[in-house]
């Protein structure tokens, strides 16, 4: 008898848990206008398992997924379609991305609001990365070279560095990198070229980050925010 109650128990709490909560979500229409293009405008392509945390009244597990184009964490009950309400006390966690909605500042002082994937975080330094598309448009046949072009999206990834809300581009580029980290040049210059490091790989990236974060913390004397002297004030 006690089996069988630990069973149904279980069973009880693995639905309510697939139950999102109505006040978490908001109905949507299908976004169609990408169908005849090649590509995905989803991260993942299908829903996957997920985990909704909503800091004000619990965790929950339901199959998401990330429209890009829309920027919206999308779930499908049956005919309807809804998206997770945008909030940053409201994260969710499809497969090892981990996707918060904030609101930060960039180098010119505006505000970008958005969903970001947490990468990695140090006392000092947050890295994120936000998905974006490459539109290809598609071209009609064309009378000189009888060739026609189909539409195209592509998913691009773009990496952030964040500072006590503020944030700058980290670019793929390695000579552009290091002009990001122009207090530690030299020394991250070195240190790239020992530990051979990609920095177009997210692993490595990582590293460098981290590299430089204990830099700044080896400092004989306070140094400057790395963000303050790109970020306008409003």
């Amino acid at each position: 008898m006690r089996n069988i109650l630990q069973i149904l128990l279980f069973l009880t709490t693995s639905t309510l848990l697939a139950q999102l909560p109505q006040e978490l979500l908001k109905t949507i229409q299908e976004t169609k206008v990408f169908d005849s293009y090649t590509g995905s405008m989803y991260t993942p392509k299908e829903y996957q398992n997920a985990s909704i945390i909503a800091e004000k009244k619990g965790t929950y597990d339901a199959p998401i997924r990330y429209n890009i184009f829309n920027d919206a964490l999308e779930y499908a009950e049956g005919s309807k379609l809804y998206e997770i309400i945008k909030t940053p006390t409201t994260h969710v966690r499809i497969e090892n991305d981990y996707f918060y909605y904030c609101t930060f500042k960039n180098e010119r002082g505006l505000r970008r609001r958005g969903y970001y994937v947490l990468v990695d975080q140090n006392e000092q330094y947050r890295i994120y990365k936000q998905y974006n598309l490459k539109i290809t448009e598609p071209k009609t046949m064309d009378a000189n070279t009888g060739s026609a072009q189909i539409g195209k999206i592509k998913k691009i990834e773009t990496y952030y560095l964040e500072e006590n809300g503020s944030i700058i581009k980290l670019p793929p580029k390695k000579s552009d990198l290091l002009a990001v980290f122009s207090d530690k040049k030299d020394e991250l210059k070195k240190y790239i070229k020992k530990e051979k490091l990609k920095v177009k790989k997210t692993e490595d990236l990582i590293k460098l980050v981290s590299k430089y974060n204990a830099l700044k913390n080896i400092d004989a004397t306070p140094s400057q925010s790395l963000l303050s002297n790109r970020v306008q004030n409003n």
